[in-house]
């Protein structure tokens, strides 16, 4: 039962999840020079798998496990295309997204003779970490408190990638490697071999982000991830590619996306535009972004 005072607030947190979780991968391959347009499809190869082996297993950590090995495979494809067979990198990127998309139904049919919803009805549920005094405390216990275990988990990937990103030689090599190549190749370290396992890490991330878009519906809907590996990219800019200004503007895109579902049965407009409320956000935010960066270098 949601005890929470602010419902709005409540769902916020945890629908921003997938949004900090995918924009957090992708903040690595972007510091390394590329900008990973194939966050969707990773995600989407998260969502399936991670459902379909925790329903075979009845184990919520083999299946969130093998979802991100999953993920991370077809980001290993996707990195050693782009990288080593010198693929169009964007070309690449959205051929992972296609590949995400047919090969998730080609197989829930195959799987399950079904090309629509798929319903696990007795998977384990994600744990609830529930404090109910401090749930009761206004704004406060909505934002940390009463949210499943991968709302902290993902918590937990932007602080590491904050330390690892700053404080780290790994870090510092990586942002190098956008800066720079040539630098870092003139220290006898492969720029390459860095933007691979940027490549990795946001493989790492998004089949997170899946796996919590379907293990909270306990079901596979196609395409589940609607755009979301899109708009952690918006995030990742919007943010200024630092991990402060992703959780900002997560929340942001999070607070659009529960406003919309409220919205839905709340307010007598058409339900198309409320429906599209959360990414005519993201169409302003790049606007607003464009615009303030314009002027930013003129000043």
């Amino acid at each position: 039962m949601n005890e929470s005072t602010f419902p709005l607030i409540h769902n916020t947190v945890s629908i921003m999840s997938p949004f900090l979780l995918a924009a957090t991968g992708g903040l690595f391959t972007e510091l390394t020079g590329m900008l990973n347009i194939a966050l969707e499809g990773l995600m989407l190869i998260g969502a399936f798998f991670s459902v379909i082996f925790t329903a075979v297993t009845g184990s919520l950590f083999l299946g969130i496990l093998l979802g991100i090995i999953f993920a991370m495979l077809v980001s290993l494809l996707f990195g050693v295309i782009s990288l080593y067979l010198k693929a169009n990198i964007f070309i690449s990127g959205l051929a992972t997204n296609l590949l995400a998309s047919g090969l998730t139904v080609v197989l829930a049919y195959q799987l399950f003779g079904n090309k629509g919803v798929i319903r696990f009805e007795n998977i384990p549920k994600l744990p609830v970490f529930s404090v109910p005094f401090l749930q009761r405390i206004p704004v406060v216990g909505d934002l940390l408190i009463g949210h499943n275990v991968l709302v902290y988990l993902s918590w937990a990937c932007l602080l590491i990638a904050s330390v690892v990103i700053y404080r780290t030689p790994f870090g510092l090599r990586l942002r190098g490697t956008g800066l720079g190549k040539e630098t870092i190749a003139s220290l006898g370290l492969s720029p390459r071999g860095y933007q691979l396992k940027a490549i990795l890490i946001s493989g790492f991330t998004c089949g997170l982000a899946g796996a919590m878009l379907t293990l909270n519906l306990s079901a596979f809907v196609p395409n589940i991830t609607a755009g979301r590996g899109w708009i952690a990219l918006v995030v990742i800019y919007l943010g200024n590619k630092t991990p402060l200004g992703i959780l900002i503007a997560s929340f942001v895109f999070g607070f659009a996306e529960s406003f919309s579902n409220y919205a839905q049965g709340a307010i007598d407009i058409p339900s198309e535009f409320i429906l599209a409320f959360p990414y005519i956000i993201t169409v302003l935010a790049m606007i607003g972004y464009s615009v303030w960066r314009h002027y930013r270098t003129k000043v």
